[in-house]
């Protein structure tokens, strides 16, 4: 197969994954535009129970990153109801974990925000925000599943309506709810809850219908395999985690300034996170097709021209930044203190967007390459290089600093064990 139809290839997935990830985002910067307009303290309170939130789902995100390469291969090997019942043993394990999640964050919720050791007005604003928030997590971890399973299938259009309608909602019933009813931080998110559950039930309804004739009882044997495959890639996620509340800490002892600075900064770079991650699933479901067809070198292939991509995709979104970065405050909050310091930080995520492209169309490729351990073990390693740049920013007092020790830091860490790993493989 060509280089020039692998690439078409790419492109028939990666660009309606594009925009159904790039919806995804948007509801965290949807929330946090509006929600920043409330006051700096507010704004502070929704990145710490942002980052607690995005901790609980991103851990889980296996759901979506196993379940795509499991279902693709079997697919591949030409075995769609096995595919499609792997898929469903994927939904009954989202369901329940998300039962389970929901219950420790009622119980544990505020808790939590106290390890920030954040100012009380800050606290207050994210213990509202988490403890209304939780009640969407079985409904997220729902449509982690249902993507996983629909993008196995090469599936990218029906994820991309379903997310676009659910931003859509998102975004309207938050803007009634914040400032039309006059609940604040709290009506973000009860709208952010409502968006997701509505599309839960709609990814759940559009894999019924592609699954009749088979059964859609949960089979305890086949959820335990969703499980078990789904381990190593929950230790890595783990592991980035970690990386981001060590991040998200050490900007809340820096001063309730730089702590709002970076959840603006957070946010953006989770939208670039997502758009370049459209190439990372478009790798996961075509290198785990190929390997079930056992096509070796189509799978050398898509791992080399998604690299490329990646590069360019860094390159030109590293741009756009730039050129963004004197207004994009005005966009997010109306404290000309987090105005004041987010430029810079802006500029120095655009230098690093290309070395971020590499880094996490690498991770889509190996996901896919079933190398789950790889990224695990490395994971630690790449936080063990991370902490004393972490330590270095604490001393230095500067949010300028904390960012270089992550865009360049950590994301360089990340790029070179990946790197290593792809000139073995690939």
């Amino acid at each position: 197969m060509s280089a020039k139809t692998i690439d078409r290839e790419i492109l028939r997935l990666a660009v309606p994954t594009l925009a159904a990830l790039v919806a995804e985002p948007l509801f965290l910067l949807v929330d946090t535009a509006l929600v920043g307009h409330l006051g700096g303290p507010t704004l502070a309170g929704l990145g710490i129970a942002s980052v607690v939130l995005q901790t609980a789902v991103g851990l889980l995100v296996f759901l979506a990153y196993a379940t795509t390469p499991a279902v693709a291969r079997l697919l591949g090997a030409g075995d769609e109801p096995g595919a499609l019942r792997a898929g469903i043993d994927g939904l009954w394990l989202a369901l329940a974990v998300g039962a389970v999640l929901l219950v420790a964050g009622l119980s544990l919720g505020g808790p939590v925000v106290s390890l920030f050791g954040a100012e009380p007005e800050v606290a207050t604003s994210a213990t509202t925000y988490l403890l209304i928030s939780v009640w969407g997590l079985p409904a997220m971890l729902l449509v982690l599943a249902g993507t996983g399973l629909l993008r196995g299938l090469q599936n990218t259009r029906t994820p991309l309506v379903i997310v676009g309608f659910g931003f859509a909602a998102n975004a309207l019933l938050n803007a009634i709810f914040i400032y039309g009813f006059g609940w604040g931080i709290a009506g973000s998110a009860l709208g952010t809850v409502v968006a997701q559950w509505g599309m839960a039930l709609w990814f759940v309804a559009a894999i019924v219908r592609r699954s009749r004739g088979i059964s859609l009882r949960p089979r305890l044997a086949g959820v335990s395999v969703v499980a078990a495959s789904g381990g190593w890639l929950l230790l890595r996620t783990l592991w980035l985690r970690a990386a981001m509340l060590a991040t998200v800490f050490v900007a809340s002892l820096l001063g309730v300034t730089e702590l709002a600075s970076l959840q603006v900064a957070l946010a953006v770079f989770s939208l670039l996170a997502f758009v370049l991650d459209a190439l990372a699933i478009a790798g996961q479901a075509m290198v785990g097709h190929s390997l079930g067809a056992a096509d070796r070198h189509r799978v050398h292939t898509v791992a080399n021209r998604l690299v490329r991509f990646g590069l360019l995709a860094g390159v030109a979104l590293g741009l756009v930044i730039a050129a963004l970065s004197p207004v994009l405050g005005l966009v997010f909050t109306s404290d000309e203190a987090v105005r004041a310091s987010l430029p810079i930080v802006l500029l120095l995520m655009a230098l690093g967007t290309p070395l971020a492209g590499f880094v996490f169309v690498l991770d889509g490729v190996l996901i896919g390459a079933n190398d789950g351990r790889y990224l695990a073990l490395t994971g630690l390693l790449n936080v063990a290089m991370y902490a004393p740049l972490l330590w270095l920013a604490l001393s230095s007092g500067s949010l300028v600093a904390l960012w270089a020790a992550f865009g360049f830091g950590y994301i360089g860490a990340r790029a070179l064990t990946l790197g290593i790993r792809w000139r073995v493989l690939f």
